[in-house]
């Protein structure tokens, strides 16, 4: 086969998965037609949920191990969609439908990339994974599975990245702060107000400054996006609570900076979850000094993907625009596609890891 029918190959795959509805945990019938794909090529795949993956003949364990990631799932479509986001259609060389750049473009060439990586022995093992629930950072995701694979070396994710390496990425916590009043009725100043007994904790919040800051990713960042308190006009609120979202950086674990806003805060403190972890890897790792050889720009993506979740070395490069995720008629273009499956094979085939 030609890189071209590769190509073409990918595209009929990932309009049969447009048409195939798979929001995050409805990802079933999305992963039956991976799976009957990948035993269609001819390779034995394994299945966790909604998990599929398959490993690279002549498995060799004095060799370091690639992985191949991107998701299945996405997420719910948007009310200003002008296109029926379950139908793929082309128009313009640009193929519409849900999940057609987050991130079905790179879940679909990868899968061409394993199936040319093995028209030759390579001086690594590799796998292809294509997982579920990374929209809703879900328990029956990717992190349901790694334990069940290989030691793995490097990843790469197949998110849209205009294939260029996003060498960094923000990690997140959301942490609920909570002030605690007394009620009482307002027309007689009885009580204690839980709003203003946040309003400093609330301040601090928006003016701290973390002092390291990343060439990639820049600061590590706090917002307040929620805050609730009260039930009407003339009860004194006993309860406020508000939502910090914190973006962080490299250089800051999740862990380290919430115990520095609790001993910051007067309010009482509760961080939802502590595993979305900021991820990097080294510029000077071979593959990503390859990349730099054919011209490819590392940057700092601020979106979060499933490299949150990975306790190794990885890196996001795929083809489409982050722009386009989520958004109402969502596309990607085929020749992103074919120019996908050409980067890909140029950076993999006979690298050294």
């Amino acid at each position: 086969m030609k890189q071209e029918d590769y190509t073409l190959e990918a595209v009929e795959l990932l309009k049969k998965l447009i048409a195939t509805p798979s929001i995050s945990r409805q990802e079933e019938k999305a992963a039956d037609i991976i799976e009957f794909t990948l035993c269609k090529y001819g390779y034995k795949t394994h299945r966790s949920g909604n998990n599929i993956w398959t490993l690279s003949d002549h498995w060799d364990h004095n060799k370091k191990t690639l992985l191949l990631n991107a998701h299945i799932d996405t997420v719910k479509p948007t009310t200003s969609w002008t296109k029926d986001p379950f139908l793929p259609i082309i128009e313009d060389e640009r193929l519409y439908g849900l999940g057609s750049n987050d991130c079905g473009g790179g879940l679909v060439s990868l899968l061409q990339i394993f199936r040319l990586l093995s028209e030759e022995e390579q001086n690594y093992n590799y796998i292809y994974l294509a997982s579920s629930e990374e929209e809703i950072s879900g328990a029956n995701g990717i992190a349901s599975v790694l334990p069940l694979l290989p030691e793995i070396d490097i990843a790469i994710v197949g998110e849209p990245t205009g294939m260029q390496p996003a060498v960094a990425e923000k990690g997140l916590m959301v942490i609920d702060l909570i002030a605690h009043g007394v009620s009482g009725h307002a027309a007689r100043n009885e009580g204690k107000n839980a709003i203003y007994e946040i309003l400093d904790d609330l301040t601090w919040i928006r003016d701290y400054k973390f002092k390291k800051i990343s060439d990639f990713l820049g600061p590590t960042k706090m917002t307040v996006t929620v805050v609730h308190a009260g039930t009407q006009h003339n009860v004194i609120p006993d309860e406020c609570k508000a939502l910090v979202d914190i973006r962080t950086n490299e250089f800051y674990d999740n862990e380290d900076v919430y115990d520095f806003i609790r001993k910051h805060v007067s309010c009482e403190c509760k961080a939802h979850s502590f595993r979305l972890k900021s991820s990097h890897i080294d510029l000077q790792h071979p593959l990503i000094q390859k990349c730099i050889e054919m011209g490819m720009q590392p940057f700092g993506s601020p979106t979060l993907s499933d490299q949150a979740l990975m306790p190794f070395p990885s890196f996001k490069l795929g083809p489409g625009n982050s722009s386009r995720s989520h958004s109402a008629d969502e596309y990607i273009k085929i020749e992103e596609i074919r120019n996908a499956i050409k980067q890909y094979f140029l950076l993999l085939n006979g690298a050294i890891l």
